[in-house]
């Protein structure tokens, strides 16, 4: 059977398969289907945070042209709330009751002939309110406090006796802001209801979440929901979990009895379908003089909204980053009358990293010591809690390579040495890892009678290039050539898939394709096991490779036959098999799974009489395990890099705190980098497979965010002397 080790195209950087639909328009999203008889829908949001509805009027709404219905919590059916998932609870459902927890709430939806109708519409609706007293900020004494919610505070050693042997000691507040998914395609649903069966359209990253939900929800037969997304703008985790709006739009098309469809206006991606929340760390770290960390204590409390179940411990990554004997992390939550949080690209270590990495370069300094010394010096060869050995781990060579690549040999150590005309110079690093991620999935390959595949699962692919990497996969497991492969996913009707999220889909998915392919070949050599014109006859599945459409023995390529040849001979259309994955067991392998690492390594340059800040280079080395493409791994970590370049510099959702609105919810007040303030970007991939699981891979997704925030501020600091801890990093923390 072949291996991924022959490597004939597996990594190699092949064009997205993909591409020329997209390219040509061909591509069709969610927001680009129509059915007969479509109707339109609009959302009504609350302009309040928080009280309750004490009257509402639709009759103008009712009266306008077009116009089929208005829902509100007076109208609206009782609705279940969705199921425990993956990634936590499902958010309330909306229109049961008059209350009012966050501006923006959905508190009614319009249904019309044409979407510009709806939105009209909407806004003839009257509320009335009795306003409460809204709770916005984290240090607010009125907020509950949810301590430890999902139990992943650690402790090991003692602290407290840690930082007695410190001789040096490091403290600080580091602060994160909220930050919004941004995907520059709108969200979109489009549901249509025939009897009790259910067709829905959405932008969504977990196909077979929505279905589940929207089963329970609505108290009707899993079996009868069919949800499609086989193209979806961007996510960035907006898409992870079912949001009030595809509830509202399901809920509209069976009052209506027709189909409808609603887009979200970007003001209300704002409000709609999550965000990162905003954290507040403080971090204290103790080291002896020659550079050894003794003591890590690391607290963070971050926001979550007043009846939802978000959860991101931004302080875990501090308990496995390191080899410090002595650790404590403890992650609280603040309930606030806020839209729900949630994942957003790198969830929890983009802003604990930022607290982590920055301190770190402080002990560095404060030791007068190389910030890159200081980590290699106290780098952890095994899992710092398990105490086993790392399925893969190339962080040091991360280190290594990057720093040759940047040449971060040329930096000088002391702040503000280093110049080039008016511009002062500083050089960053940061530290990286995104834990591992993975859940059981499945998947189905088919070799039809003109000798193609098709391969297939319930996946998504939000543009990270799920349906390249899967086709090359695909096609080296079965040996054709990748023009004679199809996959095919984004389909609940499919098999099973988890959530494109959390750098464990290409895992996950991979490793259920190279099962099912492996379960395809032995069907061939079933079905020729007493095939006495067979020259495969009586071959096990280890005694084969597959090359050019033919399986054939490993020790005479000569005895062999095509997938086409035994079709033919044995009257088969096609044969098919299904494979499924389970997450690696750390007890049955004896070591700690490991996600991906890498070292971030960057250049800012500072007019210090204006406070400019460009950064001017960035130096990604990462161990992302076995990369199965190398153009869109390479993509994915340059995304990242953009990414976390706009987390450090730009991006900051303002709440306004008398009123809980949103103030700069357009893509005209909230600011994201353009390509000016995109630098020169190298990527490196160092390591190899991870012994874990069968294909090898980590996932890149999350990785190439993480560490930007600090990496860029720690060079800040090296430039001016300034060391920044809160984010984003602004003109007037400069002057």
């Amino acid at each position: 059977m072949t291996t991924l080790e022959n490597g004939r195209v597996v990594g190699a950087g092949l064009d997205r398969v993909d591409a020329p639909l997209k390219v040509t328009g061909s591509a069709q999203y969610p927001n680009d289907f129509s059915l007969s008889g479509m109707a339109h829908a609009a959302l009504v949001g609350s302009t309040i945070a928080a009280g309750r509805i004490t009257g509402i009027d639709v009759s103008e709404a009712l009266a306008a042209p077009g116009v089929l219905d208005v829902i509100t919590h007076r109208t609206a059916p009782k609705l279940q709330r969705g199921p425990m998932t993956l990634l936590g609870g499902s958010p309330p459902p909306p229109l049961q009751d008059d209350r009012v927890l966050h501006y923006g709430q959905h508190i009614g939806i319009v249904v019309a002939e044409s979407a510009e109708q709806a939105r009209h519409a909407a806004r003839l609706v009257k509320v009335e309110y009795e306003t409460g007293k809204a709770v916005l900020d984290i240090d607010d004494p009125r907020a509950e406090i949810v301590e430890n919610p999902w139990g992943l505070d650690t402790e090991r050693g003692d602290v407290t006796a840690g930082f007695m042997q410190a001789d040096v000691v490091v403290e600080g507040t580091f602060t994160t802001p909220d930050n919004t998914n941004n995907p520059l395609g709108l969200m979109a649903t489009l549901a249509s209801w025939h009897g009790d069966t259910l067709t829905v359209h959405d932008s969504t990253q977990w196909p077979h979440n929505v279905r589940t939900s929207l089963a329970t929800i609505f108290q009707v037969p899993e079996s009868g929901i069919r949800v499609l997304a086989p193209f979806v703008g961007g996510g960035f985790g907006a898409g992870l979990r079912v949001w009030s709006h595809v509830i509202l739009t399901v809920l509209a098309a069976r009052q209506v009895k027709r189909p409808v469809k609603l887009v979200l206006t970007r003001p209300e991606m704002f409000t709609s379908v999550g965000h990162r929340p905003n954290s507040v760390q403080q971090i204290k770290i103790g080291a002896t003089r020659v550079g050894d960390l003794v003591a890590i204590e690391h607290r963070g409390i971050s926001s979550v909204a007043m009846e939802d179940d978000d959860y991101e411990p931004v302080s875990y990554g501090s308990a496995v980053s390191y080899a410090c004997p002595n650790v404590l992390t403890r992650d609280r939550q603040a309930r606030l009358n806020i839209p729900c949080p949630g994942s957003m690209r790198a969830p929890a270590e983009g802003q604990g990293n930022f607290a982590l990495e920055s301190a770190i370069d402080e002990v560095a300094h404060t030791l007068g010591m190389d910030p890159l010394e200081l980590r290699l010096r106290n780098y952890a060869d095994e899992h710092p809690i398990l105490g086993r050995p790392w399925s893969s781990k190339a962080l040091r060579e991360c280190y290594v390579q990057g720093a040759e690549r940047f040449g971060w040999s040329l930096r000088t150590p002391e702040p503000g040495s280093m110049r080039d005309g008016r511009w002062l110079v500083g050089y960053g690093l940061a530290g990286v890892s995104y834990p591992f991620y993975q859940v059981p999935c499945q998947a189905r390959a088919s070799v039809r009678r003109d000798g193609s595949a098709y391969v297939r699962s319930a996946a998504t692919d939000i543009g990270t290039g799920t349906y390249t990497v899967m086709t090359q996969l695909a096609a080296e497991l079965l040996g054709l050539d990748v023009t004679r492969v199809r996959f095919d996913l984004g389909d609940s009707d499919m098999p099973y898939s988890p959530q494109a999220g959390g750098s464990g889909l290409t895992g996950a998915l991979g490793n259920a394709v190279h099962t099912a392919c492996r379960h395809l070949v032995q069907e061939f050599l079933d079905v020729v096991a007493n095939d006495s014109q067979s020259p495969l006859r009586g071959a096990m599945l280890d005694d084969v490779s597959v090359t050019d459409g033919r399986i054939h023995r490993r020790d005479d390529t000569e005895k062999g036959e095509s997938y086409v040849d035994i079709l033919a001979r044995h009257g088969l259309e096609e044969l098919t098999a299904d494979g499924r994955s389970t997450p690696p067991r750390e007890d049955d392998l004896g070591m700690a799974v490991a996600g991906a690492f890498g070292a971030k390594f960057v250049e800012v340059r500072i007019d210090p009489e204006l406070g400019l800040l460009r950064v001017a280079r960035v130096v990604s080395a990462i161990d992302g395990g076995r990369i199965l493409n190398d153009k869109t791994a390479t993509s994915q970590i340059v995304g990242g890099t953009v990414g976390g370049i706009s987390q450090a510099l730009f991006e900051e959702t303002i709440t306004d705190r008398s009123t809980g609105r949103i103030a700069n919810a357009t893509f005209g007040d909230y600011l994201m980098p353009v390509n000016a303030d995109v630098p020169d970007m190298e990527v490196l991939f160092v390591g190899g497979p991870d012994q874990a699981t069968a294909v090898g891979s980590k996932g890149v997704g999350e990785v190439g965010l993480v560490g930007l925030a600090a990496a860029i501020a720690n060079a800040v600091f090296h430039a001016t002397g300034r060391r920044i801890r809160s984010l984003p990093i602004t003109i007037d923390q400069l002057m």
